[in-house]
């Protein structure tokens, strides 16, 4: 065979056939509820080809192979899902959500007469949004006399729920942290030169991280949570799958507690025990 045949043969295992990356997006859908138009096609062969170098598979119609036709997924889905999520996260993002979860829903919680207040970060990627809970829950504990709180952060991605978990991170992710809040929650590193810094042991201590996929018929959180945190990931299912996740989130939320989403998203059409408190905060009722 010559060059030019050889690289047109490369080039050609090298790419995701269209029959393929239709069996690719229809498991990722059924798995996760994660919609994989054509357009994500690239971006797709782009996050698989570390999976390819990991398991020695040399190109992506033998990787599809094995997952549909030789039992791969059972030992692969976690792996590819992993590979597949996008994990966009930082410190206060979405800001007025600490600000109405600081002035509003906590002190009515507490006005309430709960004592122990149970949170959830169902989508918690890298760790940012619960740290960020933890730092105003503990501020919050702190004025309030000790009022015990608990943080449950999940995730699909076991990749990101172990950096969670670790709670390491660069100077740089962490600039969004007030810096009255970094001095008491985030400690510096004592080797000289080395730029990661890590939450606090305190803090790391107040959550708990389990896996979770909200593509699930139910969720086995324990008791009813006070506060539930479902930002920037509703965005990502079709209004189908979407109605059944906030079904199953409200089912877990006490009534009264409260329910945050991200601000590009909405509940709008959808039948739930929910009112509108502030932007894209809610009350169950």
């Amino acid at each position: 065979m010559g060059n030019a045949a050889v690289q047109e043969s490369q080039s050609i295992g090298d790419r995701i056939s269209k029959r393929n990356f239709e069996k690719l997006a229809r498991f990722i859908y059924d798995y996760s509820g994660i919609k994989m138009p054509s357009t994500k096609l690239t971006m797709l062969e782009g996050r698989l080809r570390r999976r390819l170098r990991a398991t020695n598979i040399t190109s992506f119609d033998d990787y599809c192979d094995f997952l549909f036709n030789h039992g791969g997924l059972e030992q692969e889905s976690v792996y590819l899902i992993d590979a597949v999520t996008t994990n966009k996260t930082d410190f206060f993002r979405e800001g007025k959500h600490f600000e109405f979860m600081e002035t509003v829903a906590l002190p009515t919680l507490a006005r309430a007469g709960h004592r122990r207040l149970r949170a959830w970060s169902s989508a918690c990627s890298t760790g940012a949004e619960p740290y960020t809970m933890a730092m105003v829950m503990e501020e919050f504990s702190e004025k309030q006399g000790g009022m015990e709180y608990a943080i449950l952060a999940t995730d699909l991605s076991t990749e990101v729920l172990q950096a969670a978990k670790n709670g390491f991170y660069t100077e740089d992710m962490i600039s969004p942290v007030p810096v009255d809040l970094k001095r008491k929650y985030v400690m510096t590193p004592k080797v000289p030169g080395r730029r990661e810094v890590r939450i606090t042991p305190r803090l790391r201590s107040k959550i708990g991280f389990g896996r979770l996929n909200l593509m699930d018929e139910k969720y086995g959180v324990g008791d009813p949570m006070h506060l539930i945190f479902c930002r920037n990931v509703l965005i990502y299912f079709d209004k189908q799958t979407q109605a059944g996740v906030l079904s199953r989130l409200c089912d877990c939320l006490l009534p009264g507690g409260y329910m945050f989403i991200g601000h590009s998203e909405s509940i709008t059409g959808f039948d739930l025990p929910l009112k509108q408190v502030s932007n894209t905060v809610f009350q169950r009722i």
